[in-house]
């Protein structure tokens, strides 16, 4: 990140912004601070682009070079750090928020807290709305304990649930529910319970049954895990139930549901020749997503699509959409799935949001969502575990920064290494004369940080494959975050208080709290453009 060069700075005031977003225009709201601070304070739309991440993410984010992109911060300077960077990406029409966080606070914009806070809002008003039915932890408890005919069906991540369930929960991630449900309920007088660690995917996902129109009765969990754990109840840990697959019987029912409630919410039908004419179209920016699970994308899914499981694309939309009123393309293999993300996503405000069924003649992929880089990765000097050793060996050893997130820094980082967030590198006092390696992860966010630092007159290297290469040559790893000797505050991950195992009650029922009031806090808002179904 060079210093900023002289040039004017094009400047749009939070009154233009609201009106963009009020008439449905583009535009990507940028906050680039940690996502710490960012959770602490935004406007609804804002999207957590942090200073040090920008060429990993912005590909993703905002694939049109020429999309209106709004930048802010609040009094940090990493905006005037930032501008360089976008043009040396190509993004052409970079503005910045005059007055930043504190210009939109003054005049008169809403702040909002937490994260993926347009979903949380949405789920809250969908419950409003719609009078979603839930069970109070205690209620669930008794029936459970009663053997009643019930299913719990959590609708998070694999990797969240196998953390904290409830117990005889079993794992059917949101966007699976309405395609699996008939195959896992023994009948339909069965009751399903649907749940979360908090609301928002409980709510969305009992109502998606509701809108589904299976006939059993649906409930969701009252406040997730969240609730039963503020009740006094034990959770499960470690836990591997899965939801059945489904028999193609059931899949045609789910299909005529779904396209039902794809056409009363305005999603539309799309093939190959139309897909092109939107990529083709200079003032649209497009969103290929595949929403099926993620093993299903490995194991084959269309080129340039990305990995977007239906059910946290609901929930957490922002993470890849950086662009509001962007234009949307979904697809699955089984006319289920991208059809009821779709219906969901219209009513969240998006209106181009179409569904791509036929996938003849395009090209295909296998493996894992292909790296989205904004530009080519630098070289940088490297030093390969071998040679690390070597140097340590031989007494002192070299400067070991890493730029990994701060939670993955706490579960393994190379002995010895010190956390850093990466714009808090340059000018640091401790850098001064360092024989400097930096790691990461896989070893990319360190060579995207290092030519910045060797520009400085720093002496960097970077460890080769990064701290999983140190792993997968058997050296150990230490745990654990030292404060003292770290170069950052890590303020970079907002610890959520719905996930993990050690969150205070008082944390917890404050997070509850706030997600009462985001119906009151939309009305004041007013840029949200929701349209719950009714």
């Amino acid at each position: 990140m060079n210093a900023m060069t002289e040039r004017p700075v094009a400047l749009t005031s939070s009154e233009d912004v609201r009106r963009l977003l009020r008439a449905g225009d583009e535009i990507a709201l940028l906050d680039l601070r940690e996502e710490g601070p960012f959770a602490a304070a935004h406007p609804l739309f804002a999207v957590n682009l942090p200073l040090g991440r920008i060429e990993e993410r912005i590909a993703g984010l905002v694939p049109r070079r020429d999309a209106p992109v709004v930048l802010y911060d609040d009094g940090e300077g990493r905006v005037a750090r930032a501008l360089p960077v976008f043009a040396a990406l190509g993004y052409g029409n970079v503005s910045v928020l005059e007055g930043g966080l504190a210009g939109w606070r003054a005049s008169g914009g809403e702040i909002f807290i937490d994260v993926n806070v347009p979903s949380k809002a949405f789920g809250e008003l969908v419950e409003h709305v719609r009078r979603t039915p839930s069970l109070p932890a205690p209620e669930l408890q008794a029936r459970i304990a009663r053997g009643d005919d019930l299913v719990i069906l959590d609708a998070r991540r694999f990797s969240e649930y196998h953390v904290m369930s409830i117990p005889g929960g079993q794992s059917v991630p949101g966007g699976e529910l309405a395609l699996r449900v008939r195959d896992i309920v023994p009948s339909a007088a069965t009751t399903v319970v649907v749940n979360c660690a908090g609301r928002t995917r409980s709510i969305i996902g009992a109502q998606s049954l509701v809108n589904a129109g299976i006939p059993n009765p649906v409930f969701a969990l009252r406040n997730g895990t969240i609730g039963w754990t503020l009740a006094g109840l034990e959770l499960d840990h470690g836990a591997t139930r899965v939801g059945e697959a489904p028999t193609h019987a059931n899949v045609a029912r789910a299909r005529d549901a779904a396209a039902t409630l794809a056409r009363r919410t305005g999603v539309r039908l799309i093939g190959p020749a139309a897909l092109s004419a939107f990529q083709a179209d200079p003032g649209r920016t497009v969103y290929r997503l595949d929403v099926r699970a993620p093993e299903e994308y490995a194991a084959g899914h269309l080129a340039d699509f990305r990995s977007a499981p239906g059910g946290q694309l609901v929930q957490a939309t922002d993470e890849w959409i950086g662009v509001r009123h962007g234009t949307i393309v979904l697809t699955d293999d089984d006319g289920v799935r991208a059809r009821m993300t779709g219906h969901w996503l219209r009513q969240l405000g998006w209106r181009e949001v179409y569904v791509l069924d036929d996938w003849a003649d395009l090209p295909r992929a296998t493996g894992p969502e292909p790296l989205l880089l904004a530009g080519p990765l630098p070289e940088s000097e490297p030093v390969s575990v071998a040679g690390l050793l070597a140097e340590r060996a031989a007494g002192g050893g070299p400067l070991v920064i890493d730029l990994a997130a701060s939670p993955a820094f706490r579960k393994g980082h190379v002995p010895g290494a010190v956390f850093a967030i990466r714009p808090d590198l340059p000018g640091h006092p401790r850098l001064e004369g360092a024989d400097i390696v930096l790691t990461s992860p896989d070893g990319l966010a360190a060579r995207l940080a290092a030519p910045e630092l060797a520009r400085a007159g720093l002496s960097v290297r970077v460890l080769e494959g990064g701290t999983a290469a140190w792993q997968a040559a058997g050296q150990a790893l230490e745990t654990g975050l030292d404060a003292g000797r770290a170069l950052s505050r890590p303020e970079d991950v907002y610890k959520r208080p719905y996930e993990g195992t050690d969150n205070a009650a008082a944390a917890m029922q404050a997070y509850l709290d706030w997600e009462f009031g985001l119906v009151a806090q939309l009305e004041r808002d007013g840029t949200h453009g929701f349209s719950v179904l009714e």
